[in-house]
């Protein structure tokens, strides 16, 4: 039997002031930390359901949608991401995914948890889905279900002619589900003029908000899909059948929801539709912009080609002569600066720089792109760190 610990003696939490340009989180905004200071009340109080409409509202606005089933799931944007796939994938059902990053290889894990049968349409990591080899899979696999990562966090992708990838996938029958974590709130997101049946996103990357209540879209022809499954969907917490009574117009009781990250989101939200989401848009660009100039002016490469360039998400080649688990720990331990490294086929190979919410401002671009510069400089890269710095605030 073993022994019961005394009490932890644990002091006062004091987590180091970072800025965050990494993959996510981003810096939240002070409106959002104060959002989450506020007192709660209940999960089916009369002041939180209205919470619950705006929110909704919010949401709407933000996806560029009218769909009515548009809710935060309770829960990170993996849980958003499991309700899309885990409820509009039925046993038995063909998933087609892409291949060309890492997000790619967890819808196909969740699919096939799912009950479904997997299938893929292939291209390199650093490169977006072409819409030919979409419509060759289809042709070749005839699925159900048709997922794709509109904004790659793994490899700095944008996936561009998504209208062109709906269409194809529509013509053959097949719902049409988005990644979205990456590019919602930070580069142009329209679910219903581009035909985008379900979409899921975080909360985390360019919104600025805490993790733990994440956006969530469908439209009437994949919820039909959903309420008349055969059997039910495996995970009772994300089933969306039954989380409609809690979110649809009923309001009945299904699980307590995250009521402080549902504040924050609101906050978050808020302050897209101050800014204007296309404002929104334009800034994230200028401001990423600013930092590809950057680092090219350095003398680096980024990963991916200019015409599927993603704003907000910057994945930089790592220069020779240095290691890019070196670059990151040095920036976090003397700049309290956050980057990141690659994923899966591009581990080791690329730094992963975000460019989201509100960290994308002047003063966070123009300090990465100095620390960075000299750091590299300090381990012996060849580059030209006043060139970046130079090139960077020229535009800012």
């Amino acid at each position: 039997m073993s022994d019961v610990p005394d009490a932890p003696d644990v002091g006062e939490l004091t987590p180091p002031n970072r800025t965050l340009m990494g993959p996510g989180p981003s810096d939240v905004h002070p409106r959002v930390l104060r959002a989450m200071s506020t007192p709660l009340v209940g999960h089916l109080d009369p002041s939180f359901i209205e919470v619950m409409n705006e929110v909704q509202e919010l949401l709407r606005y933000t996806f560029r949608t009218g769909n009515q089933w548009t809710i935060p799931v309770s829960g990170t944007g993996s849980a958003a991401m499991e309700a899309a796939i885990g409820n509009v994938v039925e046993p038995g059902d063909t998933m087609l995914v892409p291949t060309n990053g890492y997000f790619g290889g967890r819808m196909a894990d969740m699919a096939s948890r799912a009950g479904g049968e997997v299938v893929e349409v292939d291209a390199p990591w650093g490169e977006p889905l072409a819409p030919e080899d979409v419509e060759d899979a289809f042709d070749e696999h005839q699925p159900d279900v048709f997922g794709f990562v509109h904004a790659e966090t793994s490899t700095g992708v944008r996936q561009p002619r998504v209208s062109e990838l709906t269409r194809i996938a529509h013509e053959h029958d097949a719902l049409v589900i988005a990644d979205t974590v990456t590019s919602i709130g930070g580069v142009e997101l329209r679910v219903d003029e581009w035909d985008i049946d379900v979409a899921y996103a975080g909360p985390q990357k360019c919104l600025s908000c805490p993790p733990g209540a994440s956006p969530l879209t469908l439209n009437d022809t994949a919820m039909d899909k959903v309420l008349s499954r055969e059997e039910p969907a495996r995970s009772w917490y994300l089933d969306l059948s039954l989380l409609e009574g809690y979110w649809g117009e009923e309001r009945a009781y299904h699980h307590t929801a995250p009521i402080t990250n549902v504040y924050s989101l609101r906050e978050a939200l808020r302050l897209v539709a101050e800014e204007g989401i296309e404002n929104r848009w334009e800034r994230h660009r200028e401001m990423a912009g600013a930092l590809k100039a950057g680092v090219e002016a350095m003398g680096m490469q980024m990963n991916a080609a200019e015409e599927f360039w993603l704003p907000s998400l910057n994945a930089v080649r790592v220069p020779e002569g240095v290691e890019d688990g070196e670059v990151i720990s040095r920036l976090l331990d003397e700049y309290d600066l956050e980057i990141a490294g690659g994923l899966g086929d591009l581990s080791g190979e690329i730094f992963r720089i975000g460019c989201m919410g509100y960290s994308a401002r002047p003063q966070n671009v123009s300090y990465l792109v100095s620390a960075l510069g000299e750091t590299l400089n300090s381990l012996g890269a060849d580059v030209d760190a006043d060139a970046g710095v130079s090139a960077t605030m020229s535009q800012l």
